[in-house]
């Protein structure tokens, strides 16, 4: 079995969703004067890979510590959508003919190359859902959907509606994967995002292993 990590490194200079806080890592004690290697690590809880549960975007609704377990492993689809230029809309969707059980997507796009090309750049131009997108998903009774970029939404979306769709039906959206050595096809997501009491989002470690 292989097992492929597609988070994305936190490191000093990661990029960020613009106005969030970057991310500061940086050595409190050495081992060489203390005994033991000591880091401190700031950043926004929807920094490097992370997991938006509703109450991202929904007032009362889940947080990040109430997101349940076995949404966010089992068996999940990629799919191919690196001929979209714009928004992957609900035609697309239907178009690629995802299983008749799929509960987990994960959609691959030409977002994928920014990791490879431009890591530290944030690209206003990338894919994402658009609004009758996000509908699509819920009535496809999807329960988690995945992106290769910062957000689902597309930049700067009026009234965030993918989001409000997306979250408001309780859907679990993971964000910021690296998906650019992943052919399409089934595998075994593995997700835990920290468990952040409240938390309206969280950094987590992604992984697929193939079935």
């Amino acid at each position: 079995m292989a097992i492929l990590d597609i988070s994305i490194p936190l490191e000093n200079g990661v990029v960020v969703w613009p106005g969030d806080r970057p991310l500061e890592l940086r050595r409190l004690r050495n081992l060489e004067q203390d005994g033991a290697n000591v880091s401190e690590l700031c950043l926004s809880s929807h920094t490097g890979t992370h997991v938006d549960p509703s109450l991202h975007f929904v007032a009362g609704g889940r947080t990040v510590d109430q997101l349940p377990l076995d949404i966010l492993n089992g068996p999940a689809d990629v799919a191919d959508f690196t001929h979209v230029q714009q928004a992957i809309t609900a035609a697309d969707l239907e178009a690629a003919a995802l299983p008749p059980d799929c509960r987990r997507l994960l959609l691959r796009t030409r977002n994928s190359r920014f990791w490879a090309e431009d890591p530290r750049t944030f690209h206003k131009d990338y894919v994402g859902l658009s609004a009758d997108a996000a509908e699509w998903v819920v009535r496809r009774g999807i329960q988690l959907v995945g992106i290769d970029y910062l957000s689902i939404e597309p930049y700067r979306m009026p009234g965030h509606p993918v989001h409000h769709t997306l979250l408001g039906a309780n859907v679990i959206v993971l964000e910021t994967l690296d998906l650019s050595a992943v052919p399409a096809g089934r595998y075994q997501l593995l997700c835990l995002p920290l468990r952040i009491a409240g938390g309206d989002g969280a950094p987590a470690r992604a992984a697929l292993a193939t079935l």
